[in-house]
């Protein structure tokens, strides 16, 4: 043995043993750590896998729910065998068979304001694979309380987010994203789809985030936000700041105990109960809410009087925008604030970087009586390619 590893853990990590930047030592540091996983699907598949796979010692994950068969798609921990049966009962056999010298910890329970404190203390580091906006809001202000750092996770069709939050210094979720959109302006993965190798790519980052943060190696992307875009294969990582304002992190939080973050992250919208695919039953009609961007760019031309508003987030806008076209920024989240600031006489076009969520801020604006809101189809991305070509994309 040689520093307390048997011959088969030798073995076993000998790939990460003859790294110089990881040795004996990052692998004994590894042992020593402890990694709780927040979600036992898409995200956490892969996260859980390739962590008991490192030699993580200590490895916990949380989930309440039952196999589907649609989850085998995306959700590798998990085979058709387990189909109907608890996600974790599923997990916690495959880890154990990939590696028995990780201890698997399970809490097969919802994550919610009244656990999540108890649930989240005493792990060295945390890995959010949660599928929506309560528990990613949860999950950071628990950390942030906690001073537990953790490696954020995103994914919708073809495109992903990673960062690490809630690091020493570092900014949180909040910093980034202050508000959570209404449920009914943003699609979820079951409407949308997603493809399935993505959260494989994404949830893989979350672990190599973990691991090098654990073994000490390497820079993390604490103060950076990872983009992907699988479909045209192409990364981005955008610096993050701290927000001196923000409500959790900033020096004078107004959030110091976990809330109610089902009430905080809204429920349906008053008057928008119908979502695109009740209010947009047809091709024809969904042609009928959208101008391409050869109409917009005639309207620019010709000096026309309409109302152009971008519904991405900030850091969206400050990598490329049409404020030379008179376009205004509302993120998609503080939509229903700004709704009443709308001309309703003057035409009203919506953009975002490719479509979905223009689609979603229309379907809520004419739901609201704005008759005339239509989507950039395409958004920001066909913009680029078709009239400006030397316009930054991500």
């Amino acid at each position: 043995m040689s520093d307390g590893f048997s011959r088969d853990e030798l073995v076993r990590y000998g790939r990460h043993v003859s790294i110089p930047e990881v040795g004996l030592e990052g692998q004994r540091r590894l042992r020593a750590s402890s990694v709780l996983i927040v979600g036992a699907g898409g995200l956490g598949s892969p996260a859980a896998l390739y962590l008991a796979a490192a030699g993580v010692g200590r490895l916990g994950l949380v989930d309440h729910d039952l196999v589907e068969l649609s989850n085998l798609q995306r959700q590798v921990l998990h085979d058709t065998r387990a189909v109907g049966t608890s996600k974790l009962a599923s997990a916690r056999a495959r880890l154990e068979g990939l590696n028995p010298h990780v201890a698997v910890e399970t809490f097969e329970t919802r994550l919610d304001s009244g656990n999540a404190l108890d649930i989240l203390a005493g792990w060295d580091f945390v890995v959010d694979g949660s599928d929506n906006f309560p528990t990613r809001y949860l999950v950071n202000d628990a950390c942030v309380m906690l001073g537990t750092p953790f490696a954020y996770g995103a994914i919708l069709r073809f495109e992903g987010q990673a960062s690490v939050f809630a690091a020493p210094g570092g900014p949180c979720y909040r910093c980034l994203f202050r508000d959570p959109p209404p449920p009914d302006l943003v699609p979820n993965c079951a409407e949308a789809g997603v493809l399935g190798v993505l959260p494989g790519i994404v949830g893989s980052i979350q672990a190599n985030e973990a691991i090098k943060w654990l073994a000490g190696i390497g820079d993390t992307l604490a103060g950076r936000l990872l983009l992907i875009d699988a479909l045209r294969m192409e990364f981005r990582s955008l610096n993050i700041t701290p927000d001196l304002e923000c409500a959790v992190c900033g020096p004078e939080p107004s959030v110091t105990e976990l809330i109610d973050y089902e009430r905080f992250c809204g429920g349906p919208l008053d008057g928008a109960d119908a979502g695109p695919a009740e209010t947009e039953d047809t091709e024809e009609a969904m042609e009928e809410l959208e101008i391409d961007v050869h109409e917009l760019r005639r309207r620019v031309d010709d000096g026309e009087t309409f109302q152009l508003v971008d519904v991405r987030e900030d850091y969206e806008w400050d990598i490329c925008n049409l404020a030379h076209a008179g376009a205004r920024l509302v993120p998609l989240a503080t939509l229903p604030e700004a709704v009443e600031s709308f001309d309703r006489a003057a035409p009203l076009i919506i953009h975002c970087r490719s479509g979905p969520r223009g689609d979603r801020a229309v379907a809520y604006l004419r739901a609201m009586g704005y008759d005339n809101a239509v989507n950039l189809a395409g958004g920001i991305l066909a913009w680029a390619e078709e009239i400006e070509p030397g316009m930054p994309q991500y």
